[in-house]
């Protein structure tokens, strides 16, 4: 086939442009990307189009409104990030002032107004805390693990997370409070760590005494929780966050939070409370001492340590949900709860340390600013038994629901005072204390000051006199004619004799002859500062006094005749200061009965528990000398006696001086006195007491008297005396 005839190929414009009356054939194209403006054009259409398609629908009403809604949000955004960027500047300007308030952490741990007192018993050991307790200064790094996670978990579980205030933690708090009926800021304010430590603070407002009436006042302000003050205490917070690392804010926290019982801080707790650093708490002991902070003085563990520990299951089962204690170190804590040591399990002595504090001149005592240490003369072992014996007398021998009171007071020949119980409530702080504050007619007890006059002016415990209707005239007030308690007389009795039987006219017949102005004499030098009865009456105790008076009197005559002052103080210095202060070592005074007269009344006295009406009191193997104490119509009833280590002191009554039923000295009151003994000379070697036996009478002539040195009697004095005595 020739080239010519060859059939010749369509050329490009032929395939693009077909001829006449031939269909073109399908041919599959290519969709070439559009260009940035053929978008845009159609963008442009599209919308036009929709423009065009809702004014056709009808549809303007709807747009109207969905325009006005748009204007409405773009206007309060608009002023919303413009107030929300004026009050962020202004919270950065508040954070900023604060900030530069702010001093170094160091200055910021111990925060307290008033400083501590710590008591010490008679072997060093401490029994007892007054004022604010600080302890010493912890960090969160030396700390124990367990006390700081148990805070943490308690507390604040995002402590580590937030910026000092915590929006998750107050919107939990409002939801909680409105489902529990309360308003939404009422009960539970999701304050994080950092917001207590800045009210702990008070917002760097110091205390200061001339602008509050109190501190708790002061503290009471610190604590509200308006609206306003909750947010000053954010920006305070959102400050501290700014100035110091987180371990740093938990350092105060650790060092100034409340933990009831005056204790200041975690260490100051541990101590309190175990008798421990808070380095060394175990998971249990630290679960209680964080469970403390939502209400320091209800779950106090001296307050009720069930209740304590039941709070501490609690703060357990925070720590194990949140990883800080395996499941196995929860349940271990939980099947060994912490317990309370020794000395704050037995809260021994409260009276007594009540009384030592108020002895002190206030500056080292109530309002003292400084860390006290006071060594006392208080034996826990003879404390005990008082608390022991007082208990066992009123469960076992007081009907039940009585109101009656009692007190005791031990103590040792110089005037140490060794144990004190100022009421049935021992665990008591700041009680009325019935030993040393309540002042209460002597009754009987008060004839041995009657016959140590006597004594000491040269009569013989076997002299004698008449016990026979007796009446004397006191200018004012008539005729007084005093009868003896059995309504009976029994004729011509020695003295020995009246004093066994607590003979009420032979005591006043020897008053008188003694001299009343030297009974006063005499009675006041041996301690009793009360005030005593000018007239006849003085002999039987019409008088009032204090048991701590008497029992201090009493250990006079077991010393030999001097003066007593009880003392609870051996010596006092600051915590920072090795150097003592203040001591003391002995309570005896000046001579006033000579040893002959004092041993010979011990005699006499001895005699009244053997064979008269303290006889209740005797304590098998003992020698004890004592005298009972009843006063009119039985509103107070006494036994004070002594061996020859110690001296104790029982008083029993009404605190609203209602008459007791069916009880004199002799009974209950020997028989407190008898049980406190028992458990005081437990495992002691039976002592003689100093006591000198009277020589028999060899004459039937009136013995001579002696004078107290510028004290004699007047002559008319001589013609009562042998109308009293007989030869």
């Amino acid at each position: 086939m020739t080239e010519s005839r060859r059939r010749k190929a369509p050329l490009v414009a032929d395939k693009r442009y077909p001829s006449k009356g031939r269909k073109p054939a399908a041919t599959k194209r290519t969709a070439k990307p559009a260009g940035k403006k053929a978008v845009a054009r159609k963008t442009t259409t599209r919308r036009t189009t929709r423009k065009k398609t809702r004014r056709k629908s009808g549809g303007g009403g709807g747009g109207i409104f969905r325009r006005f809604f748009r204007w409405v949000w773009r206007l309060i955004w608009g002023v919303t990030w413009r107030v929300g960027a004026v009050a962020a500047m202004l919270l950065a300007l508040a954070v900023g002032v604060v900030y530069t308030t702010l001093p170094d952490v160091n200055e910021l741990l111990d925060g307290r107004a008033r400083g501590s007192v710590t008591l010490l018993d008679r072997d060093g050991k401490v029994f007892a805390w007054r004022g604010d307790q600080f302890g010493g200064v912890i960090t969160a790094g030396t700390v124990s693990p367990h006390l700081k996670n148990a805070v943490v978990a308690t507390e604040d579980k995002r402590f580590y997370r937030h910026f000092g205030v915590s929006p998750r933690g107050v919107a939990s708090a409002v939801r909680i409070n409105l489902s529990e009926g309360r308003g939404p800021l009422s009960g539970h304010g999701g304050s994080t760590i950092t917001q207590q430590t800045a009210k702990l603070l008070c917002l760097g407002v110091p205390y200061v005494p001339s602008e509050w009436d109190s501190e708790a006042a002061y503290e009471s302000d610190c604590r509200q929780g308006s609206l306003w003050r909750k947010g000053k205490e954010a920006v305070y917070a959102i400050a501290m966050e700014v100035k110091y690392s987180k371990d740093e804010i938990l350092t105060i926290y650790l060092n100034r939070a409340f933990l009831g019982a005056g204790a200041r801080g975690f260490e100051a707790a541990s101590q309190r409370y175990f008798g421990i650093s808070a380095a060394e708490v175990n998971p249990a002991q630290a679960a209680m001492l964080a469970g403390l902070l939502v209400a320091p003085t209800r779950y106090a563990p001296t307050n009720n340590l069930q209740r304590s520990q039941d709070r501490a299951r609690l703060v357990l089962g925070l720590m194990e949900a949140q990883d800080y204690l395996t499941t196995a170190q929860a349940t271990q804590a939980r099947n060994n709860p912490a317990q309370l040591s020794e000395a704050a399990a037995a809260r021994a002595g409260g009276y007594f340390a009540d009384w030592v504090i108020t002895e002190l001149p206030s500056y080292f005592g109530a309002d003292t600013t400084d860390d006290v240490v006071i060594k006392t003369t208080l034996d826990q072992r003879l404390q005990k038994s008082a608390e022991e014996a007082l208990k066992y007398i009123f469960q076992e021998k007081v009907r039940e629901g009585s109101k009656a009171q009692a007190a005791i007071v031990v103590m040792s020949a110089d005037g140490a005072v060794r144990a004190m119980v100022g009421g049935r409530q021992t665990r008591v702080s700041g009680a009325f204390n019935r030993a040393t504050q309540a002042l209460r007619q002597t009754g009987s007890s008060f004839k041995p000051f009657v016959y140590a006059t006597a004594l000491e002016l040269g009569y013989s415990p076997l002299d004698t006199v008449m016990d026979e209707p007796y009446c004397v005239n006191i200018p004012g007030s008539g005729q007084w004619c005093p009868k003896n308690y059995t309504h009976k007389f029994y004729g011509r009795v020695t003295l020995a004799d009246a004093l066994k039987n607590s003979l009420n006219i032979p005591a006043v017949k020897v008053a008188e002859i003694a001299g009343l102005d030297n009974v006063r004499t005499v009675a006041s030098e041996f301690g009793i500062e009360s005030d005593l009865a000018q007239g006849p009456a003085l002999a039987l105790g019409a008088s009032e006094s204090t048991l701590i008076e008497m029992t201090g009197a009493y250990a006079g005559i077991l010393n030999g005749g001097s003066a007593v002052e009880p003392y609870g103080l051996s010596e006092l210095k600051l915590l920072e200061d090795d150097t003592p202060v203040m001591v003391t070592s002995s309570g005896i005074g000046e001579r006033v009965i000579n040893d002959k007269a004092a041993k010979q009344l011990t005699w006499m006295m001895q005699r009244v528990v053997s064979e008269g009406t303290g006889a209740r009191a005797q304590l098998p193997g003992w020698q004890v000398a004592g005298k009972t104490g009843t006063t009119q119509a039985a509103r107070d009833a006494w036994f004070i006696g002594f061996t020859a280590d110690y001296v104790a002191g029982v008083w029993m009554g009404y605190d609203d001086n209602t008459p007791l039923s069916g009880v004199t000295g002799g009974g209950l009151p020997a028989e407190i006195w008898k049980e406190t003994m028992l458990r005081v000379t437990e495992g002691m070697t039976p002592t003689p007491l100093p006591m000198l036996a009277p020589d028999p009478p060899v004459r039937t002539a009136q013995p001579q008297r002696q004078r107290r040195q510028g004290r004699g009697f007047e002559d008319a004095i001589n013609n009562l005396f042998k109308n009293i005595f007989g030869n």
